[in-house]
């Protein structure tokens, strides 16, 4: 069983929860300026419209796979280090939409497949969450997706160093969601972490598995 809190939901259910939530509705705040995301964090969302005013809007795309185990896993990688965008940070797979990708979901399962070999066989697609933007101007689009087990991995080393699975359950308790702050141009902004071992998960990555948390798990 899963447990969020005092809660605790089945693999089962998590993925019936995710298909009964979920749907493949492009929102049109991923290419347009004037729609801002929202974070529902004061600091953070005024960011955001300096962002969108000041910096180019970057679409991008990114795949949660969570692993069906037995005990769900969630699949995540370690940017390269010589990246010139998030070098060495804990991602999803995924990055900028190409005009050549006939929607978001087709890039983020592009580059799921360049980047660690996930192939297309082994995901079902379930849904977009919440798009997120960012303080570099990219507005993040994630898809959701079922992963069946027995697939191996072929690691692009050009663009990550390192792939690696997090449970869904660890991920899902809100117990190990830490909120933390910093300063934008004079103003407060808060942001999610999620450390785990010796991986310390952050940032656009723990913001996205929190609003998961939040759109799916929460009842």
């Amino acid at each position: 069983m899963l447990k969020t809190g005092a809660v605790a939901i089945s693999p089962v259910e998590f993925f019936e929860r995710a298909r009964a939530r979920l749907r493949f509705e492009v929102p049109p705040g991923l290419l347009d300026p004037q729609i801002v995301p929202q974070s529902g964090d004061q600091g953070t969302d005024r960011m955001l419209e300096i962002i969108a005013r000041e910096q180019p809007v970057r679409p991008a795309a990114v795949l949660i796979p969570v692993v069906d185990h037995a005990e769900p896993t969630v699949l995540l990688t370690q940017r390269a280090a010589h990246l010139n965008d998030h070098a060495g940070q804990i991602s999803f797979p995924g990055g900028k939409i190409d005009p050549t990708d006939a929607s978001p979901l087709d890039a983020a399962l592009r580059e799921a497949e360049e980047e660690v070999g996930l192939t297309r066989e082994f995901i079902e697609p379930i849904g977009y969450l919440d798009l997120y933007g960012t303080s570099f101007g990219f507005r993040i689009l994630p898809t959701v997706a079922r992963v069946r087990p027995g697939f191996k991995l072929r690691i692009n080393h050009a663009e990550v160093d390192d792939a690696f699975e997090v449970p869904l359950a660890f991920l899902m308790n809100p117990v190990n969601h830490q909120l933390h702050s910093k300063e934008f141009r004079g103003m407060e902004r808060t942001y999610y972490a999620m450390p785990f071992a010796e991986r310390y998960i952050w940032g656009a990555t723990a913001g996205i598995l929190r609003v998961l948390y939040e759109r799916v798990y929460r009842a």
